[in-house]
């Protein structure tokens, strides 16, 4: 392998790549919920610092799981659906061999944090929850930056969660089985807009 001078490689296609670069990463991820196509913001700085620390606690918690970040799934009603939730609990190959969008068995828990856009409510709050409850993932935790809450959706019952638990940041929540973590929520509220 030759090593090129930084001097003798031009820029301006270097620039020109990075300005489509940018514009790519602007275009919202699709999803398809409850029958209807939607548009997901993309990431920022913050909604990243929180799937990174939950990441973090659910890995230390059983080194058997990961949370797989913006893994798309297939859900709600016989499957129908193409959701690409921020967070996707499941063992360590449960998504191996599959592409962009993979069966939900396995998956342990979904995780949302809210938006800042106007689809928040409607998305995260109403259509989300319902589709996974469909689809029978065990446990739906929603970071809501709006609210400041937590909100832990459990016993699906393939229409909807049975149980819903709501704390402020600051107060610790039990995510439960097959979860089984106790999840202190006092860092979310640095995080905070």
């Amino acid at each position: 392998m030759t090593v090129v001078e930084e001097s003798a490689l031009p820029r301006e296609p270097f620039e020109a790549l990075a300005r489509q670069a940018l514009r790519v990463e602007e275009v919202p991820w699709l999803e398809f919920v409850n029958g209807k196509p939607v548009s997901k913001a993309r990431w920022d700085g913050t909604r990243g610092r929180i799937v990174e620390w939950l990441t973090r606690l659910c890995s230390q918690a059983d080194p058997g799981n990961w949370l797989f970040a913006a893994q798309g799934l297939y859900v709600g009603s016989y499957r129908r659906g193409n959701a690409r939730p921020d967070g996707a609990l499941a063992p360590l190959d449960t998504f191996v061999g599959q592409g962009e969008w993979a069966d939900p068995a396995g998956v342990l828990m979904v995780v949302e944090v809210t938006s800042y856009d106007e689809d928040t409510d409607r998305r995260d709050r109403v259509e989300k929850p319902r589709a996974y409850a469909e689809t029978g993932i065990p446990v739906y935790l929603l970071i809501d930056r709006d609210t400041c809450e937590v909100k832990v959706h459990s016993q699906p019952d393939g229409v909807r969660y049975e149980q819903v638990v709501t704390v402020p940041y600051g107060k610790t929540v039990e995510l439960p089985d097959p979860v089984g973590i106790e999840l202190d929520t006092e860092p979310l509220k640095s995080w905070v807009r």
